[in-house]
């Protein structure tokens, strides 16, 4: 629970003052955000903003993870990192060079576009590809990977046990819809980031629990087998700090973005989290708002496809409502208190599960 308390901590402090920093520094640079020409009205204000914020949000999760572990083996308590929490910082740190990469073309172009899709999908691919292989190997003394060839709602499901190789694309395919989910959701001041802030704040809690009920090394009624569950919770608690740091500079009027760099580390973030504790299925509900925003997306551009008119005003869905009327805070904060209700809603099903198993 120490280190839980310290990663937050630590996460949030490196972010909440490294920021003005990075304002300071990207404004002087002229690395300021490109806005849609399509885009609400509202938004043509915004050019100029400085983005690639995610960088913050990566170095303060990053540094408060290994500050816990640093304490925590200073004082004797603490056995270093581990592999699970290591491959979820990979997948994020990874995804985040993808993004930095996207950010700072878009930049050099002076253009709302970055990489072309070829280059950003096959980024996505080579640190997803590298992900699953890294997840399915390490096992501890018990034979527990960070991963596991099943498929996963509150826990395993035995029926569904996928070849490696099809593992390897379930997990290409999973992260890829999850950072572009987040992606597509940071489109307004702080809606992204106070978002993730709370489906991370909601794996803090399932990862906690699920440490207090392993099945190692004491089997027991109910428990997860999980590896490496704490430290994921670690991972969790500093990316969450990371996020409230970053948010109290990113609300609206937001003097900084987060851009791709944050958008899509965080959708590899709730990925790799999902695989990695068991919850691939779970986290639809608990990222509810996140697959909403894709799904508008989709639907859009099908609609449109099909019939050749738009279902929604813009896409994603938010612009849906800035068109129709809505001040932009006024959607933020409707929209922040959907997640909410997602996260709420998800952790209602994870307890459930756990006492319909306890009482079957």
């Amino acid at each position: 629970m120490i280190s839980i308390l310290i990663a937050a901590s630590v996460g949030l402090l490196v972010s909440i003052l490294l920021t003005p920093y990075l304002i300071r520094v990207f404004a002087r640079q002229g690395f300021g955000q490109e806005i849609r020409e399509e885009g609400p009205e509202g938004h043509r204000s915004k050019r100029g903003t400085p983005t690639m914020g995610g960088v913050a949000i990566i170095v303060a999760m990053v540094v408060g993870y290994f500050t816990a572990h640093l304490l925590r083996l200073a004082l004797s308590e603490g056995s270093g990192p581990s592999a699970s929490g290591l491959v979820v910082l990979y997948l994020a740190v990874g995804l985040g060079a993808v993004g930095f990469l996207d950010d700072f073309i878009k930049i050099r172009k002076q253009r709302n576009l970055g990489l072309n899709k070829t280059s950003k999908l096959v980024g996505q691919l080579v640190v997803a590809v590298t992900f699953a292989i890294l997840a399915i190997n390490f096992a501890d003394e018990n034979g527990l990977t960070p991963a596991s060839l099943q498929l996963s709602y509150v826990r395993d499901l035995a029926l569904i046990t996928f070849p490696v190789p099809v593992f390897i694309v379930f997990c290409y395919l999973l992260i890829s819809a999850w950072s572009n989910a987040v992606n597509f959701t940071d489109g307004l001041d702080g809606l992204a980031g106070g978002a993730a802030a709370m489906v991370l704040g909601t794996y803090v809690v399932i990862s906690f629990w699920q440490a207090r009920l392993s099945c190692t090394p004491t089997p027991q009624d109910a428990c997860y087998h999980v590896r490496d569950p704490l430290d994921l919770a670690v991972v969790a608690a500093a990316a969450t700090g990371a996020c409230i740091g970053f948010l109290w500079w990113n609300a609206a009027p937001a003097k900084i973005f987060m851009g791709d760099t944050g958008s899509l580390a965080l959708g590899g973030l709730v990925a790799g989290l999902s695989v990695t504790t068991r919850t691939e299925l779970l986290a639809i509900v608990i990222g509810g708002l996140f697959v909403v925003e894709m799904v508008s997306v989709v639907v859009q551009i099908a609609v449109f496809r099909t019939t050749r008119r738009r279902l929604f005003r813009m896409a994603p869905f938010h612009h849906h409502f800035e068109l129709a009327g809505w001040a932009e805070t006024t959607v933020i904060i409707r929209f922040w208190l959907l997640a909410g209700i997602c996260c709420m809603f998800g952790l209602g099903l994870f307890y459930s599960e756990q006492l319909s198993f306890v009482g079957g």
